[in-house]
């Protein structure tokens, strides 16, 4: 069983849908004791780090999702869901996130006439080492992006993946069973259902 975190903002139901179509045996949860039975979790995302990060707390679920994280089970963040692994983020006058990853979430600085939020496709530009959840799907694949927010990695061996946008940042990582990405997979037509399958096999 999947289980899709629900900590009380963004929509759930396009990535639940997703899943679905994949025919996984998923459910969308805000209770932590779901975690731990969960074979998977996925932290889908969008909003503030700050609002997501006060609707962890308030229910619960920081403590049981780094310990399911820490223990080794799969996990898969998306767009917000990539952000809070990361240590801070600038986001909310600062906000101090999960802490799983090294690093912070910085801003776009707007150069070169490109508008923040970066909305719209964009590709990814995938490391060697072969990335399990990008199995199948060539470098440089479009995908869809929604965000005003970029990861500053401080291990770029986790890097798996790298878009331009005014700057190059970490659009993609993996470590262990550690997944995430900024774009949204399930916004992503075949490239994101391919990513969101090869999830699912893991």
């Amino acid at each position: 069983m999947i289980a899709i975190i629900d900590y009380g903002s963004g929509n759930l139901r396009s990535v639940y849908n997703a899943f679905k179509y994949l025919k996984a045996g998923v459910v969308v949860t805000d209770e932590p004791a779901s975690l731990v039975k969960a074979d998977k979790i996925v932290l889908p995302g969008v909003g503030s780090s700050k609002d997501a990060m006060r609707g962890l707390a308030e229910r619960g679920l920081i403590g049981a999702l780094k310990e399911s994280i820490a223990g080794g089970k799969p996990f898969l963040g998306i767009c917000l869901g990539l952000q809070l692994l990361f240590e801070k983020s600038q986001e909310g006058s600062g906000t101090e996130c999960l802490g799983v990853l090294k690093g912070d979430v910085r801003l776009f600085p707007g150069s070169e006439g490109l508008k923040v939020p970066e909305i719209g496709w964009n590709t990814v530009s995938l490391k060697g080492g072969g990335c399990p959840v990008f199995r199948g799907i060539p470098d440089e694949s479009y995908f869809y992006f929604v965000h005003s927010y970029y990861c500053v990695s401080l291990d770029e061996e986790i890097s798996a993946g790298k878009t331009e946008y005014g700057v190059r940042y970490t659009s993609a990582v993996w470590k262990d069973n550690i997944f995430a990405v900024q774009f949204h997979p399930e916004r992503s037509q075949s490239n994101g259902i391919k990513l969101l399958e090869n999830f699912i096999k893991i």
